[in-house]
């Protein structure tokens, strides 16, 4: 009996992170291949910039529309089968984009891949409050967050090279196929906390004992219904719009990345496109860094006994005001230069990028997955919003008004995180 009590826990935890780390590298691997084969593509296929806008936001209008119904599949679908079924359809898409020819197959299949990366985020989410106590949590999402900054810092050279090889045509194909396996993959090894065989009672207690959510399913069928009454809920707490507006300002900055940037270097400062590959990669490398101290920092914060506010919020603060370095680049010349002020932008991007622990902390017990789907679909407006702006303010051959637009929006989420959010405790 004594020796059941001393028990030492088991650090399954840690691996169901790793699981959801490799999902986000491969989730943001095909959101960005489309960046890499720009070019190239437009050229191709003979479109404009202001075309080039709306196949970069194609994505993210059914991503940000369906994020609250994909809260809800996140409530009532558990991630094993959410996760398996709808990575290896988005794998499909992803790959089938590599034998359109024209503007409206490319389109179709970009709303595609929004559709069915929807649920992505709000499951991961789901995820880490399962599996995760409280004072451990943000760092478990700055880790599985960072997935997508080391997807795009190590794959940018490395798709880049692909495509030199194959055509971009072959590099769709090739990131499709990649993804297909791992759905497979994350089929077989995922389970969630009360489900899986290698976790004890031990862990099991640990989390639950620091906020974890290790009884979800049996909790959501207590609850769940997430009609009205509880979407006007989310809907109209000023804590959760501070949230929200902060997240659309994260994402601005992360949008422009995972779209012109790449376009920006070659065309627009005329970098070679295997160089502007291997440049491009130091920006994702900073806020890879970035985002992996704010973690650490903000639990540690915790753990030190500083206010949960106070720990969750500095380096979200700290990281949009440092992302509006990126308007220096509207004042250099040398591709050194212009990589130093986007490589800073994107460092304080990946500072603020831990914002999900706050739908984790602020949002009701039985209403995290619609609270998180709210967050997504708000926070994701700027995958519409941002590159169809950018395409028309750069239409004129000059990319700085651009640049502004960027920067002025991390001021905006700075302000919001210092102005709405306010005490941060979970709301009844």
């Amino acid at each position: 009996m004594l020796e059941n009590h001393k028990e030492k826990a088991t650090r399954v935890r840690y691996s169901i992170l790793l699981l959801i780390f490799i999902n986000v590298v491969v989730n943001y691997m095909d959101r960005s291949n489309i960046s890499i084969a720009a070019p190239f593509l437009s050229k191709d296929l003979h479109l404009s910039s202001v075309q080039m806008g709306l196949i970069f936001s194609a994505f993210g209008w059914a991503y940000a529309l369906l994020q609250v119904p994909g809260g809800w599949f996140v409530d009532h679908v558990k991630p094993r089968v959410l996760y398996a079924i709808t990575l290896g359809l988005w794998s499909v898409a992803t790959l089938i984009q590599g034998m359109v020819r024209g503007f409206g197959g490319l389109f179709g299949l970009r709303i595609s891949l929004g559709v069915l990366e929807a649920p992505a985020y709000p499951t991961n989410n789901r995820i880490v409050t399962s599996w995760f106590p409280e004072n451990e949590r943000a760092r478990a999402i700055g880790l599985y967050t960072s997935g997508q900054f080391v997807g795009l810092a190590f794959l940018t050279p490395v798709l880049t090279t692909i495509q030199s090889a194959f055509g971009w045509r072959g590099l769709f194909v090739v990131t499709g196929l990649v993804g297909i396996v791992w759905a497979i993959v994350w089929y077989l090894f995922y389970r969630d906390p009360r489900d899986s065989r290698r976790v004890n009672k031990a862990e099991l207690k640990v989390i639950s004992d620091g906020d974890g959510l290790v009884d979800w399913n049996k909790s959501g069928k207590q609850k769940s219904s997430t009609g009205v009454k509880e979407l006007a809920f989310v809907l109209t707490k000023r804590k959760l719009w501070g949230i929200y507006i902060g997240q659309f300002c994260v994402n601005s900055t992360l949008w422009f990345f995972l779209t012109w940037f790449p376009t920006y270097l070659v065309e627009y400062r005329h970098m070679a496109f295997i160089k502007a590959g291997f440049l491009a990669s130091l920006p994702y490398l900073a806020a890879f860094i970035g985002v992996i101290a704010s973690g650490y920092v903000s639990d540690l914060l915790v753990k030190r006994g500083a206010a949960l506010g106070v720990a969750r919020k500095t380096p979200i603060i700290v990281g949009l005001l440092l992302s509006i370095s990126i308007i220096g680049a509207n004042f250099v010349e040398k591709p050194s230069m212009v990589i130093l002020f986007m490589t800073l932008a994107f460092l304080g991007n990946g500072l603020a990028s831990i914002t999900w622990v706050f739908v984790s902390t602020l949002a009701p017990k039985n209403l995290v997955g619609l609270t998180g789907g709210v967050f997504n679909f708000i926070g994701n407006i700027a995958s519409i919003v941002i590159p169809i702006v950018i395409g028309f303010l750069v239409k004129g051959g000059n990319f700085a008004p651009a640049i502004v637009f960027i920067a002025a929006l991390g001021l905006i989420g700075a302000l919001s995180y210092i102005f709405l959010v306010g005490k941060v405790k979970r709301l009844e």
